[in-house]
């Protein structure tokens, strides 16, 4: 299995405290942690050519792990359409954190990607809603993580296939944290924890989520259905072809 790890690597560049927690960048350590799994894992980011996506690493890429946040709109439209040409096709999508407001995400979804946030260092308690599925292998029966970025419903998203984690925080709020979405021969997946002020993903708990997440996701090995108009199999006795 391949995987990419993307990230626009923009806060790493310009806040001290997310260069101190993530001195390789998120990408870097969670290419790490994919890494020591055994996972042979490559980075994307932003600024390089093509955003580093280019055909080559997309041809060789089996599952995609998508971060951003400050430069969405910096994203052209032209990857984006790769990209979603590549999850149609079969390759696996990761989306993290303010991952949910990316043109690919907001593009495979097709609404606004909208929901509530607040930053005030509260508690988040990510309790497991399908424990028998491959993502939650190995997970209690939650995460709790001490200080995280809120995410609030109504999370502005299509009905999910499959509902994974959903999230308490200390100020009251819910928020569906983890969910699973097929589009075409692809699978993708949405996790919500991530702020880069917070050393989340140094959680192992965390880290296992990803690990199991890009395992689930990689590509099953079929070719994609045939569309348009079709000859029949059998004789149609009295029709016209």
């Amino acid at each position: 299995m391949r995987v990419t790890v993307w990230n626009e690597n923009r806060h790493e560049q310009k806040n001290p405290v997310v260069r101190d927690i993530y001195p390789r960048g998120i990408h870097g350590a969670i290419a790490e942690f994919l890494q020591s799994e055994g996972i042979h894992t490559r980075t994307a980011t932003l600024d390089e050519p093509d955003h580093g996506l280019t055909d080559e690493v997309l041809a060789n890429t089996d599952v995609l792990v998508w971060w951003g946040h400050l430069a969405h709109g910096e994203v052209t439209d032209e990857i984006v359409q790769k990209v979603q040409q590549c999850v149609l096709d079969g390759m696996g999508l990761i989306v993290l954190h303010s991952g949910h407001f990316s043109k690919i995400f907001k593009t495979l979804m097709g609404t606004s990607c909208d929901l509530k946030w607040r930053e005030a260092d509260e508690k988040e308690r990510l309790w497991v809603v399908s424990p028998s599925h491959l993502i939650t292998e190995g997970i209690t029966e939650y995460i709790e993580l001490d200080k995280e970025e809120m995410y609030g419903e109504h999370f502005d998203i299509p009905q999910p296939d499959e509902l994974i984690f959903t999230s308490w925080f200390e100020g009251g709020e819910v928020f569906r944290s983890g969910i699973t979405y097929n589009r075409g021969n692809g699978k993708v997946f949405y996790f919500r924890p991530g702020h880069e002020t917070y050393p989340t993903y140094h959680n192992k708990q965390i880290q296992r989520v990803i690990i199991n997440a890009v395992k689930w996701a990689q590509p099953v090995k079929r070719e994609r259905p045939v569309y348009g108009n079709a000859k029949p199999l059998e004789e149609i006795k009295g029709g016209q072809i």
